[in-house]
């Protein structure tokens, strides 16, 4: 009846869906479901020929009526309520005007040849009603207004005595009685009780029409729904069965999805790790660029959130100037290990900064001397004008006063905020109604982590130094982190390992490695972009004399008769090893290729299970499915383990091999 293709609507710079393409046809009972401002009623008024999409279009058959229930109350005359349904049929009102008129013109023609005429007229105009409804008209309208509530009593009353919620209801009997092809109906369970909803239940699984509707009572879309239109955050997903089976199907794809990007995620840190071993070995030149063409390709699999975005009302902070903070010409050590010499760093309003490096390359000695809680030798550090510092590591969890509620400790954090601003705010990092009162001392690892991160920005502060916020957090409170950075107006420097948390904050990556920031403008994929591309033209490492290395000559020594060194036994017994571990990691990734390859291609039947034969065909492909997954784990476990030992001969021969 109705076909939708590839229509797409937003407002501003905010995407409502895109790319939406589905049918109603006859029978069809589609539940629309999404959070609140997702499109739903927007797609209606769409849908309804109300408003427009910004790309796409609607195609109807033709003749097809199409009757809409909206969530405004409902414009009516001051006629009787059953009137005002019997109305509502403007073929069967037109055609009793018609016949009334006829009977009229029949009363006062004394013309034979015309009275036969005007008979003839009569019964045409008495079957067209007949086929519109006829005597049986105020029966169905009183049927239905019983059904959804209203006695019989009630059916003679002026629209304008009955209050807004029966108003709606009388809108929606008004719909139901005009009777047309497909049905749209925004939200009109709100101001259903339960009698009249079982009835409404039942009216819908027997119409004949077209239904599209929008509800929040779960058990009404699984009485009424066989299919569901889901407009979710990262896309509009269509599903056969009513919510249950939705959500059911939804949670299966969500493993499937998440499953999917873990092994991504395990594929490219192999490649990665494959690239970083051998960048600057000759004879693996071409296979490092052939990993890399290949890492370039892949899409990334996003994974939805699992919470919706939060707004934050955080204290405006002091502006600060253009410069906030810089060190200039520092030093650093500890004890006769230098981490920084003579090194030069500066952050300016505005920058969202990720630090990041190898473990030890010393992101924590930079943050701690940027909040001058470490000492630093020589050179000096600097603070802007009117620049208001906070940091936030691991101790200051250890601050939180075990003796003060949640709220209490916000208040004496910030005293000046309202009480409601701060339930607000513990509301984002999921502490609602007597949550506020809890203890601190009773409170987890991770909840004393999202006190203390609130606590954190509500202080009044225009630079934020954050040490790994994300430790002790879920996937839920690192999506709320995100979101309460997002809303932060000062400039921040962070450092963490959730990569998910730098695309969303970082506008520059400074990397530090060899006691040296090296600044990154842009984004996080922006930073990788480059670094692959640094990888790509600089695969082979020369050597100091301009040539490609090469393995040394040992086999040559050897048979020139004199006896092998000590150190030189020690090198060749390693070059076998670990010729002897790159053929068995080789072969490991060649299983796992097949393994991670075969379980794809199930997964992708699970999500369909109509393409299986029979129940014992799914049987033995979930028994299959599980067996794949252990052995594929189990070969993991055996690459990581055998790379580790590599990485360990690697690091012996280089120091049986200086220089």
């Amino acid at each position: 009846m109705l076909f939708a293709s590839n229509i797409s609507k937003g407002y501003s710079d905010r995407t409502l869906f895109s790319g939406l393409t589905f049918n109603v046809a006859a029978g069809d009972r589609i539940a629309l479901i999404g959070a609140n401002g997702s499109g739903k009623t927007t797609l209606m008024d769409i849908l309804a020929g109300e408003t427009f999409p910004d790309t796409g279009g609607l195609s109807t058959q033709r003749n097809v009526s199409i009757g809409y229930l909206k969530q405004d109350l409902a414009a009516f005359t001051d006629k009787p309520l059953l009137q005002e349904v019997l109305d509502a049929n403007s073929e069967a009102v037109g055609l009793m005007d018609r016949i009334a008129a006829t009977r009229e013109a029949l009363s006062l023609e004394t013309d034979a040849g015309k009275q036969d005429a005007l008979m003839e007229r009569l019964g045409q105009l008495d079957a067209a009603l007949e086929a519109a409804g006829g005597d049986d008209r105020e029966h169905e309208a009183k049927a239905i207004l019983s059904g959804l509530g209203f006695k019989e009593s009630e059916f003679l009353r002026p629209m304008r005595e009955f209050s807004g919620g029966w108003v709606m209801r009388a809108a929606l009997a008004r719909l139901l009685f005009m009777n047309p092809d497909l049905l749209l109906l925004d939200e009109p369970t709100n101001h259903l009780d339960l009698e009249a909803n079982l009835w409404f239940e039942k009216y819908l699984s027997s119409f004949q029409g077209g239904v599209l509707i929008t509800s929040h009572d779960r058990a009404f879309l699984n009485q009424v729904a066989t299919r569901i239109l889901a407009i979710e955050p990262d896309e509009v997903a269509l599903h056969r069965g009513n919510y249950d089976e939705y959500l059911v199907a939804r949670e299966r794809a969500l493993e499937i999805k998440q499953a999917a990007a873990a092994r991504q995620e395990r594929e490219m840190q192999r490649q990665m790790r494959f690239v970083e071993r051998f960048r600057y070995k000759a004879r693996k030149a071409s296979q490092v660029q052939s990993r890399l063409k290949q890492l370039e390709k892949v899409e990334i699999i996003e994974l939805p959130r699992a919470t919706k975005k939060v707004r934050y009302s955080f204290p405006e902070p002091p502006r600060a100037g253009t410069r906030v903070m810089w060190l200039s010409n520092v030093s650093k050590s500890y004890g006769d290990n230098p981490v920084y010499r003579g090194m030069d760093f500066e952050l300016s309003r505005g920058d969202r900064v990720a630090l990041v490096g190898p473990n030890g390359a010393g992101k924590s000695t930079m943050l701690k001397m940027l909040a001058g809680v470490l000492p630093i030798d020589a050179g000096e550090r600097k603070t802007g004008h009117n620049v208001v510092t906070a940091y936030y590591a691991q101790h200051v969890l250890e601050l939180l006063n075990p003796d003060n509620t949640i709220i209490q400790e916000l208040q004496q954090a910030a005293p000046s905020e309202s009480d409601q601003n701060l339930r607000t705010t513990l509301g984002g990092f999921l502490f609602s109604g007597d949550d506020v009162q809890k203890p601190i001392s009773v409170l987890s690892g991770g909840e004393k982590a999202r006190v203390a991160l609130a606590k954190l920005l509500l202080q009044p502060s225009n630079l934020l130094l954050m040490d790994e916020p994300t430790n002790h957090l879920d996937i839920t409170s690192r999506e709320i982190l995100a979101d309460a950075l997002g809303d932060y107006h000062g400039t921040v420097c962070l450092i963490t390992h959730d990569r998910t948390l730098i695309r969303e904050v970082a506008n520059k990556i400074v990397e530090i490695e060899g006691g040296r920031p090296r600044v990154f403008p842009g984004d996080y994929d922006t930073y990788l972009y480059q670094k692959q591309e640094e990888s790509r033209n600089g695969a082979v490492k020369p050597e100091a004399n301009g040539t490609s290395a090469s393995p040394r000559q040992g086999p040559a020594r050897r048979r020139s008769g004199r006896p092998l060194t000590p150190e030189e036994e020690q090198r060749r017994l390693l070059a076998r090893e670990s010729r002897k571990l790159s053929m068995r990691i080789e072969e490991i990734n060649v299983s796992l290729s097949d393994h991670e390859g075969r379980i794809a291609e199930l997964e992708n039947m699970f999500s369909s299970p109509d393409q299986f034969d029979d129940p014992d065909e799914l049987v033995s492909a979930s028994e299959q499915y599980a067996l794949l997954k252990m052995e594929a784990e189990s070969l993991w476990d055996e690459w990581e383990r055998l790379s580790l030992e590599s990485e360990d001969i690697d690091s012996r021969m280089k120091v049986l091999n200086p220089g």
